[in-house]
C-alpha cells in the first residue's frame, strides 16, 4: 500500500503544482487514498521531496532529481559564459574566468560530481582543478570545452 501511495505522489506531483500538504493530500484522497496530515508528512521526507520554483513564481513539491536536472542546466550555462580558457598544468587543470566568477564557474564544476576530479579551488578568475589521474585530464578537458559549447 505504502509503495503504491508513494507512486501516487510522485505521478501527482508530475502532472500537477502542488504547492502544499493538504494540497497534496486531497490529491491523494481523490485517487482513493486514506491519508493523514502525518502520513503525507512522512511520505514527502521519506520521497525527498523538496519544494521547488516553478516558472509562474510559486513553489512545488518536486523530486531531487529533477531540481538537479534544472540546476545541471543553470550551472553549465553560469560556466559557459564566464570561462575565458582551460589548460593544464601537470595533474592541475587551471580554468582561466572573467573577473569575479571563478566561484560560481567552480561550483559548477563541483555540481558535476565527476569521479576523475580529486577537488577544485576557486579564486576570484582562476580556477585550479585537481585531477586523480593525469591520464584523464585531456578527456577532463574536451568536457570543459563541450560546457563552453566550444
Amino acid at each position: 500500500m505504502k509503495a503504491a501511495r508513494h507512486a501516487m505522489i510522485l505521478e501527482l506531483i508530475e502532472k500537477h503544482d502542488i504547492e502544499t500538504q493538504e494540497e497534496l493530500g486531497a490529491y491523494l484522497k481523490e485517487h482513493n487514498y486514506s491519508v493523514t496530515q502525518a502520513t503525507v508528512s512522512r511520505d514527502i521526507k521519506e520521497l525527498r521531496l523538496i519544494k521547488a520554483l516553478t516558472d509562474s513564481g510559486k513553489y512545488k513539491y518536486a523530486t531531487v532529481d529533477k531540481t538537479e536536472a534544472g540546476l545541471k542546466d543553470r550551472f553549465s550555462r553560469i560556466f559557459a559564459q564566464s570561462v575565458i580558457s582551460v589548460t593544464s598544468a601537470g595533474n592541475i587543470i587551471v580554468i582561466k574566468t572573467i573577473s569575479g566568477s571563478a566561484n560560481a564557474a567552480g561550483e559548477a564544476i563541483d555540481f558535476m560530481k565527476w569521479n576523475d576530479i580529486a577537488g577544485t579551488l576557486a579564486g576570484d578568475n582562476t580556477i585550479f582543478v585537481a585531477v586523480k589521474d593525469v591520464k584523464v585530464i585531456p578527456e577532463l578537458i574536451k568536457k570543459f570545452h563541450a560546457m563552453m559549447k566550444i
